[in-house]
């Protein structure tokens, strides 16, 4: 029984944490959405990064972290982390193709995930995690730089911004429409991603 509970707990958990990283990954896809191709590669000033710069940052994180998720150091000798905050990225489609790469390589290594090696130990210079914890380090890394993203999508377009949450003076009806229904059991991005398979 409590291998059973422990294996139930470990599913729950790689269950919830595809959600939160494919919940990330659709708030940067929605804010790409609304910016032109010029939006893109704005910086503030000479010392910000662009959208452009912190996908292609985030693409050469995934690729050096999740590459051989479980039997390699998260930091790959071939990693150049300092030409990821150098705009070489030239265009929409080179941006969505190397955003496109990371997640892949990221939802890949999760699904090599089970209770047979969910005890392994994960090393990132040499710096020993769990793989709760080497998971967690990088949902936070990842949010961290989304949120960027879209705040720049939202300093971009201004007032014609489109709300990727609650829109601002929505909150009531928001929370009345929640509570007017029954109680059930859910993950939080469900209903976001959901609206995804509709469009």
């Amino acid at each position: 029984m409590e291998f059973k509970t422990k294996h139930h707990i470990e599913k729950n958990y790689l269950e919830s944490i595809k959600k939160q990283f494919a919940y990330y990954k659709l708030l940067g896809e929605k804010t790409f959405a609304q910016l032109d191709d010029e939006a893109l590669f704005w910086q503030y000033n000479e010392e910000s990064n662009s959208i452009a710069i912190i996908v292609n940052h985030l693409s050469g994180n995934m690729l050096s972290r999740w590459t051989d998720f479980l039997t390699a150091d998260g930091e790959k000798t071939w990693r150049n982390r300092e030409q990821e905050f150098e705009d070489v990225i030239q265009n929409r489609q080179e941006l969505l193709t190397k955003w496109e790469l990371g997640w892949t390589c990221l939802f890949s290594a999760l699904e090599s995930i089970n209770e047979t090696n969910f005890e392994t130990t994960i090393y990132i210079r040499n710096q020993g995690h769990t793989v709760v914890e080497a998971i967690n380090r990088q949902l936070a890394h990842y949010a961290y730089h989304i949120g960027q993203i879209t705040f720049l999508g939202k300093m971009i377009k201004g007032a014609e911004w489109e709300s990727l949450s609650i829109p601002k003076g929505k909150s009531q009806d928001y929370n009345a429409d929640k509570f007017a229904q029954e109680k059930k059991k859910a993950h939080f991005t469900d209903e976001f991603l959901n609206q995804k398979g509709k469009e």
